[in-house]
C-alpha cells in the first residue's frame, strides 16, 4: 500500500511503458533523487530499502523517484544489464521532472551495479541535470577481482576458524577441496588480465568519477564481499586511487553492515548519511 504524497508514474522509454512510484512533496527542493534498481531486483529493494528511503527523503522534502527498469518488476521491454541501463535513467529522470517541475538537478541513488549504472550514465551522457552521486558498495567483480577477495578474506579467515579444523577432523571437510580452492583463487588473482579490445565497464566507472564535477557519496558495508573487491580493486589502481581522493568524494563506512543493509538500524544509518550530505549539497 503506498503512503499519502506517493503515487504510481507509468512513462516511455524507447517504447516500453516503464512503471514507478515517485513521491512528491507539496513544495520539493530543487533536487530530486532518482532511485536507480540494479540485479534481478524491482523497485522495492531488499527489505524495503528504497520504500523507505523514497519516503524518508520526501519527509525531509525531496522529491523521489524509484522505478523498474525495462524487463524488470512491472516494467514493459527486454531485460538487459546494468550496463546498458542509460536509456531508462534518462527516461526516468525526464519522468521525475515532468512530474515535480520545480526539481531541476537530480541525484542518482544506486547500490551495487545500479551505483555501477549510474557512473556509466554520466560517462556516457554527461547529463548536466545530475547534482550529485550517491553510491553504495559499486560492482566492479571481474574474475581476478573476485578472486583476490576470495584470497584475502574467505580463505585467510576460513583456515583461521577453529570450526574449520574441527569439521577437518571429523571427517566433515576435505582439506584437498579448500586447499585446491585456494590454489585456484590464487592463480586467478596473480594471472594478468587481457587488455580488452574497448575499456572495460570498471575502466569507464573510474573516468566518469574522475570526470564528474559533483559531489560523490560513496558508502561501503564492512561485511560484504561486493565492497571488499571494489576496496582490492580501487586500491590497485592509481587512477580510481586520485578519483577517490579528489575532495568532491566523500566516503563513509558502515563496518557492520551486510551488502542489502538488511537490519533497521543499517537502513537507518544509510537515510541519514544520504540526507546529511544532500543537506551540504543543497547549501
Amino acid at each position: 500500500m503506498m503512503s499519502p504524497g506517493e503515487h504510481a508514474l507509468t512513462f516511455d522509454c524507447a517504447g516500453a511503458a516503464l512503471q514507478g512510484v515517485l513521491v512528491c512533496p507539496a513544495q520539493p527542493a530543487a533536487t530530486g533523487v532518482l532511485i536507480v534498481v540494479g540485479g534481478p531486483q524491482y523497485r522495492a529493494g531488499s527489505h524495503r530499502q528504497f520504500v523507505l528511503l523514497a519516503r524518508r527523503l520526501a519527509t525531509a522534502g525531496y522529491a523521489a523517484l524509484r522505478f523498474d527498469v525495462r524487463g524488470m518488476g512491472d516494467s514493459e521491454g527486454e531485460a538487459r544489464g546494468f550496463e546498458a541501463l542509460s536509456d531508462d535513467i534518462a527516461a526516468a529522470a525526464d519522468a521525475l521532472q515532468a512530474a515535480c517541475p520545480s526539481v531541476r538537478h537530480i541525484v542518482l541513488w544506486g547500490l551495487c551495479d545500479a551505483a555501477s549504472a549510474a557512473l556509466l550514465y554520466w560517462h556516457e551522457r554527461r547529463d548536466q541535470r545530475l547534482a550529485g552521486l550517491c553510491l553504495l558498495n559499486p560492482w566492479v567483480r571481474s574474475e581476478t577481482t573476485l578472486a583476490r577477495a576470495q584470497v584475502r578474506h574467505y580463505y585467510g579467515q576460513r583456515f583461521l576458524q577453529r570450526e574449520f579444523w574441527r569439521k577437518l577432523a571429523r571427517g566433515q571437510v576435505s582439506l584437498t577441496g579448500a586447499a585446491r580452492g585456494l590454489l585456484g583463487s590464487l592463480r586467478r588473482a596473480l594471472a594478468r588480465a587481457p587488455q580488452p579490445a574497448v575499456p572495460s565497464f570498471q575502466t569507464r566507472m573510474g573516468q566518469a568519477l574522475a570526470d564528474f564535477p559533483g559531489p560523490v557519496l560513496l558508502l561501503l558495508s564492512g561485511r560484504d564481499l561486493v565492497a571488499r573487491e571494489f576496496r582490492e580493486y580501487t586500491d590497485a589502481d592509481p587512477r580510481w586511487r586520485a578519483a577517490l581522493a579528489r575532495p568532491t568524494v566523500q566516503r563513509s563506512e558502515l563496518p557492520e553492515a551486510d551488502h542489502t543493509f538488511s537490519s533497521a538500524p543499517w537502513r537507518a544509518a544509510v537515510e541519514e548519511a544520504t540526507l546529511a550530505w544532500l543537506a551540504r549539497l543543497a547549501g
